[in-house]
């Protein structure tokens, strides 16, 4: 079993930035962000593997959005800098247990946390 807990959310201008964690307890797996605006599905945002060796990022993230992990605190992190009003959304990690390729797809992960609310004021 595995527990996530995100923080760190908040209201922010637009430009400024922001840092999410997701704790993590339990053994150690990817960990991937994703957000959902209202009336919108969830959308892939970065994954980092167990090693934290190897990142991936759907490609309208990249550049503005980092995701990185500690290890030793079982803590993954996504930096976001520039944020625009359409970054607001709730934001969730969540624990992908069986190694996949699909690293983009709700479906693939096994365990979520309960989501951080993001507000960007313009």
């Amino acid at each position: 079993q595995v527990q996530l807990v995100e923080s760190g959310g908040g209201f922010v201008q637009a430009g400024g930035s922001l840092r999410l964690s997701c704790a993590a307890s339990g053994r150690r797996y990817a960990v991937g962000w994703f957000r959902q605006a209202p009336g919108k599905e969830r959308d892939f945002i970065a994954t980092i593997t167990w090693s934290g060796v190897s990142t991936y990022y759907a490609d309208s993230m990249k550049g503005r959005f980092t995701i990185t992990r500690d290890s030793a605190k079982n803590t993954v992190y996504l930096q976001m800098n520039s944020l625009k009003p359409e970054d607001t959304a709730v934001y969730y990690c969540a624990a992908l247990v069986v190694p996949t390729a699909r690293w983009s797809l709700v479906t693939s992960y096994d365990y979520w946390g309960q989501g951080t609310q993001v507000t960007v004021s313009s």
